[in-house]
């Protein structure tokens, strides 16, 4: 169980260097702890791979790496922006349907609560010398059930993410192949299940791949492109004259906790903080790093949201691409912008789940090239059978959001800060980290039974 736990370590850095479409660790190599985003050396030389193994959207591939040089405070400002910026983006439009324009200012609540909780876990880190990933914090709080609550957890979030990718690239290659189907020994695929299997079969070869620092390229990219994407949205509705229209409600208290759960996604970047902070030469600048990356990514999802809203209405669908109308070049190059960041995400996400599983089997298979094929094989095939069981993009990014996304940004924060910190805190410290642990739990709960019974619905 221990070298499994460790792995841990190693995905976090993976997801240091993932792109903003996906949301998101640690190699027996401690120098992997320090890779930056931007490096002063080649990707080759860094060993993307060990980088993804190391923490939650790390990878762990057991080789030998050089020393890795601390980051400056610019390339850990991308980072924690690559980090923040992603798939959340393209669903902020429709969580304003859904809760209606007052809604937006949980948006703002949420960043502001996230930086502050990224803030907390600095604190925690600071603690003792030895912690430098966020289920390193959590074996400081609760001992060793307190890193597998987490280490689990983050792996949870990234599975969850891999399938909404899965969903990503079967709903928007159906909107350019409307008209795709076929059938096959009696039984009838539409578009959304091609796509969805075609997508699995593009991704599968990526998945098995010992090097990924091709991959790792096109993610850097991820922020551009998010930005991007708008853009391109905004280009729909100004330059192509669909227009920007007045609609909607103020609040929509029914529908608000879906709204939540996606706003909440929105800033699903804590399991990588940690990372981030052990890394930089300068760690006093941490915090300024959480706040330009927090205004950044809010102003980015504000942006897309109202955008998107006042140009498709209540008619938009759960990612705003879809609602783009493909007779337009800005549509078609933002649907394939999405699609390409997406599938070059997809392995990348998936592998530090894969590697914490082949620390589970006994050392001599583990080796196995064979073995490893056969784990992430059935990973991938896992998140399409989920992602066609459950093609629901919006609501399942409503209940990660909720659960996974609230549990690592608000709850296990204040639950560590106290439990590590809590002897020396004030009355009014411990009493603002209460409140806030409180109020993840209500979201949770609330939000988690929303989403849960609008799948129900759905299905």
């Amino acid at each position: 169980m221990l070298p499994w736990l460790d792995a841990c370590r190693e995905s976090m850095d993976m997801l240091k260097g993932t792109s903003s479409f996906g949301d998101y660790r640690s190699n027996d190599d401690e120098a992997s702890l320090g890779k930056p985003l931007i490096p002063d050396t080649t990707l080759d030389e860094e060993a993307p791979v060990s980088a993804l193994s190391a923490s939650l959207q790390k990878a762990s591939f057991h080789g030998s790496m050089p020393s890795m040089k601390k980051c400056s405070f610019t390339q850990a400002l991308v980072n924690g922006i690559n980090v923040l910026t992603g798939i959340g983006l393209l669903t902020t439009p429709y969580a304003v349907k859904e809760g209606g324009w007052m809604s937006l200012t949980l948006l703002m609540m949420f960043a502001v609560i996230a930086c502050y909780t990224g803030i907390l876990l600095k604190r925690c880190l600071e603690s003792s010398p030895g912690l430098q990933t966020y289920p390193d914090i959590g074996h400081a709080a609760f001992g060793v059930p307190g890193r597998l609550i987490i280490a689990v957890t983050l792996y949870a979030e990234l599975y969850a993410g891999c399938v909404e990718f899965v969903i990503i690239i079967s709903d928007n290659l159906s909107t350019i192949f409307p008209n795709t189907s076929i059938h096959i020994a009696g039984i009838y695929l539409n578009a959304h299940q091609i796509f969805a299997i075609i997508g699995i079969l593009i991704v599968l070869p990526t998945v098995w791949l010992r090097d990924l620092s091709l991959l790792s390229y096109l993610s850097v990219g991820g922020v551009g492109a998010s930005i991007f994407v708008v853009l391109c949205l905004l280009w729909v509705g100004a330059v192509d004259q669909i227009g920007f229209h007045r609609t909607g409600t103020a609040l929509n208290l029914a529908s608000l906790p879906i709204s939540v759960g996606i706003y909440s996604f929105c800033y699903a970047g804590h399991s990588v903080f940690p990372n981030i902070y052990s890394s930089m030469k300068e760690p006093s600048l941490f915090p300024l790093v959480l706040i330009v990356s927090f205004i950044f990514c809010w102003f980015i999802c504000t942006g897309a949201a109202i955008s998107g809203f006042l140009i498709f209405g209540d008619s938009v669908q759960s990612q705003f691409t879809l609602n783009m109308p493909i007779k337009f070049a800005a549509s078609k190059i933002a649907v394939w912008t999405v699609v390409i960041i997406t599938i070059s995400k997809y392995a990348l996400t998936l592998t530090p789940v894969a590697m914490s599983l082949e620390e589970l089997v006994p050392s001599t298979w583990s080796r196995s090239y064979g073995v490893s094929v056969l784990i992430r094989t059935a990973l991938v095939i896992s998140t399409l059978v989920v992602a066609m069981a459950v093609p629901f993009f919006a609501s399942l990014m409503a209940l990660a959001g909720s659960l996974l996304t609230v549990l690592i940004t608000i709850i296990f924060p204040c639950a560590c800060y106290l439990s590590i910190l809590g002897h020396r805190l004030t009355n009014m410290q411990m009493a603002v980290c209460i409140c806030i642990s409180i109020l993840g739990f209500f979201i949770a709960c609330d939000g988690t039974y929303s989403a849960v019974i609008r799948i129900a619905g759905q299905r």
